[in-house]
């Protein structure tokens, strides 16, 4: 039986265009983080299953590619639970990775520290368009700065590498988990059903207001609380300014140091952005992931009709590990998103060095060909991509192929 030839469902073979257009993307990122102080890290694809499910990933924890046990370690005769047979877990993302990383290097690291991650993640997730079981994520993420100076840097090196990257007219959604907790609180939820209210709330941009109406009511709320609790969106619709009504109506339910922190992230972000787009503040954002604490925030972009990226505080995250919770706020942006939509658009790499091929024929005199090689090292060495191949039998179909994959100058050498 011949092997398959395609890859597995949700993972794809990245032809060399794309490449192109992926290392390019890759270097913007990491040259613009890099101008902001972000330092680049590694951490490994695995993690113990443990930190990958201790119930702050939310509904990504579902979707683990989870490793089993090895030789000895594995007796699938005496197994009973899933501890028996499994012991790592393909990371999910590069938050729970970090959190372990910080929490086992932080007497190497400065204070605050700057991170710059970026490699492969793998879910078991349903495959669409933009979505894949391996993608490339790319993280920045500041530890130890306890004050809104975090998220002000970290929207601003986001914003100004999509900018680099020629989006504009995005929005970024701002929101904080306080704030959420706040208006459920002052409706009459009581803490224990938060998630469960903010699961439905989450769904907001796809059923509407109506529609997480008909989901309270059918998840047992009383009609009092969900009137009251939509009610809070409706009027902040309304209002000219909506963080302003909401610590006005709250009242004692929300700290005021909340809406003063989002209130001067805002005004920073929108004094010094170096890229075109929208700060919005959007009180039905949610994120799925429960270990955020503090701001919450997300990009949306008209061209994908999605989000892009997204991020927010994590302040309790690494205290887990150490007993010692440690401020932490991060800011992923949506690589392959971005890849696809550069792609639909027909994106051309700038600056790209001058390509050339040399087609050597078969025969070509071998005492001549030590003056091809040094001919093309000197063209390198001038800044030029030079490709030195044997001449195909189809000659015009390879000069063809070459023209495709943007050579330029295509030279020939005959016996």
């Amino acid at each position: 039986m011949a092997l398959a030839k395609k890859p597995v469902n949700g993972m794809k073979d990245i032809l060399p265009e794309e490449m192109q257009l992926r290392d390019y993307v890759m270097g913007v990122i990491k040259d613009t983080y890099r101008s902001f102080g972000f330092t680049p890290i590694e951490t490994p694809c695995m993690e113990n299953i443990a930190n990958l499910s201790n119930k702050q990933g939310g509904e990504n924890e579902k979707l683990i590619f989870k490793v089993m046990k090895r030789g000895e370690k594995l007796n699938l005769e005496t197994a009973r639970t899933e501890s028996d047979v499994v012991d790592f877990g393909m990371r999910y993302d590069l938050t729970v990775p970090l959190a372990r990383f910080y929490a086992n290097n932080a007497n190497n690291l400065p204070v605050p520290f700057k991170a710059l991650q970026m490699g492969n993640v793998w879910r078991a997730d349903r495959p669409q368009r933009g979505r894949y079981r391996q993608f490339m994520q790319c993280d920045i993420d500041i530890l130890g700065e306890p004050g809104n100076l975090a998220e002000i840097e970290l929207i601003l090196a986001t914003t100004a590498t999509l900018g680099r990257l020629g989006f504009s007219d995005f929005q970024i959604r701002i929101n904080e988990r306080r704030i959420l907790k706040a208006m459920a609180a002052y409706s009459g939820f009581s803490e224990e059903t938060y998630d469960s209210v903010f699961i439905i709330l989450d769904k907001m941009d796809k059923i509407g207001l109506a529609g997480v109406d008909r989901e309270l009511e059918e998840a047992g709320f009383p009609r009092e609380v969900i009137d009251k609790y939509l009610g809070l969106f409706t009027a902040i619709e309304e209002a000219s300014d909506g963080l302003a009504y909401l610590s006005q109506t709250l009242g004692d339910f929300l700290e005021e140091e909340v809406k003063i922190s989002l209130g001067e992230i805002i005004a920073s972000v929108e004094a010094t952005k170096a890229a075109k787009f929208d700060l919005v503040f959007d009180p039905t954002l949610v994120r799925g992931m429960s270990y955020y604490t503090g701001t919450i925030f997300e990009i949306a972009m008209p061209q994908f009709g999605g989000s892009c990226g997204g991020g927010g505080r994590y302040d309790k995250m690494i205290g887990n590990f150490t007993g010692k919770d440690v401020s932490a706020c991060g800011f992923s942006i949506g690589f392959e998103r971005i890849i696809l939509l550069l792609m639909e658009q027909g994106f051309e790499i700038p600056s790209q060095p001058v390509k050339k091929a040399y087609l050597i024929e078969k025969g070509y005199p071998g005492d001549q060909l030590p003056q091809v090689m040094e001919q093309a090292q000197k063209e390198r060495a001038a800044g030029c991509q030079v490709l030195v191949v044997r001449m195909n039998k189809n000659k015009k179909f390879q000069k063809e192929q070459l023209a495709k994959e943007g050579y330029q100058e295509i030279l020939e050498f005959f016996r």
